[in-house]
């Protein structure tokens, strides 16, 4: 449920600052006459995206035995490479409301409302189709989905961008996206980490040691599973959230680390250039 809720609330929240941006440059501009395309725009992208969900899920349903296995897995790596992206992309941005301000203008000043509305288009459903992914993901991950925290993510993130537009709230934004980027990137290591876990069980990618670690004991006598087990309380959040395994195996122990160490690496030659230009 925490994973479904942090990655909607998050996705829905850059969703909604589109939005809020894009309506906020048009009434400064004295454009506002041209909303009814920015309305059109996101409705359209939230169609299409329920529309890939649907789809995604159909197909996710129809395998079975070994192709489930490699589906789930490459289902994984992708989730996790596309959330790896965003967050890379996330870092490099220094001025992401004035650029998509230039962007708007552009087309306003060619009177261009197709192109206004492709813009809005393109940048709700990329975020729709992420989200349709990155929840899929997760529940391959957590082995069963999250409706309510996928709901009540959207809600929370809605409400917190309308607050943000109405100036009712002060919120730092690179703060919250610094913040909720460190946990996404442990959520993205634990699917490059059940993704290739997913791919050994298919014999896709070999084991070579099946377990360098078990602390998944067998359930006690009055059926309650141990706090750290894979099924017990804690275990089964951290499962969810970070990959967490009671006994992996050598190749997930080395995935997740080597994920852990690229996207730091990464991570500092990103600041390192922002300061040195700053």
């Amino acid at each position: 449920m925490i994973a479904s809720f942090i990655i909607t609330f998050r996705e829905t929240l850059e969703a909604a600052l589109i939005v809020g941006i894009v309506l906020s440059y048009l009434s400064r501009t004295n454009n506002s006459n041209h909303n009814r395309v920015v309305y059109s725009g996101t409705a359209l992208a939230i169609g299409a995206s329920l529309l890939g969900a649907f789809i995604f899920n159909s197909l996710a349903g129809g395998f079975s035995g070994r192709a489930e296995e490699i589906f789930e897995g490459i289902t994984m790596l992708i989730g996790a490479l596309l959330l790896t992206t965003m967050i890379i992309w996330m870092m490099k941005q220094k001025n992401i409301a004035g650029e998509l301000e230039n962007r708007v203008s552009t087309k306003l000043t060619e009177a261009h409302m197709i192109g206004l509305f492709f813009l809005v288009f393109f940048a709700i459903l990329r975020e729709g189709i992420e989200t349709v992914i990155f929840l899929q993901a997760a529940s391959f991950a957590a082995e069963g989905a999250s409706l309510s925290g996928a709901v009540l993510g959207i809600i929370a993130a809605m409400l917190l961008g309308y607050a943000i537009f109405l100036g009712s709230m002060k919120v730092n934004l690179k703060k919250f996206f610094n913040v909720t980027s460190i946990l996404l990137i442990l959520f993205a290591a634990g699917l490059v980490a059940h993704g290739v876990h997913e791919l050994q069980e298919a014999h896709l990618v070999p084991i070579i040691i099946e377990h360098i670690w078990d602390i998944n004991p067998a359930v006690a006598s009055d059926g309650v599973y141990p706090l750290l087990h894979e099924k017990g309380y804690i275990g089964s959040i951290f499962k969810g959230l970070f990959g967490y395994n009671g006994n992996p195996s050598l190749i997930e122990v080395k995935s997740y680390i080597i994920y852990m160490i690229s996207i730091s690496i990464i991570w500092r030659t990103i600041n390192k250039r922002k300061y040195s230009t700053a």
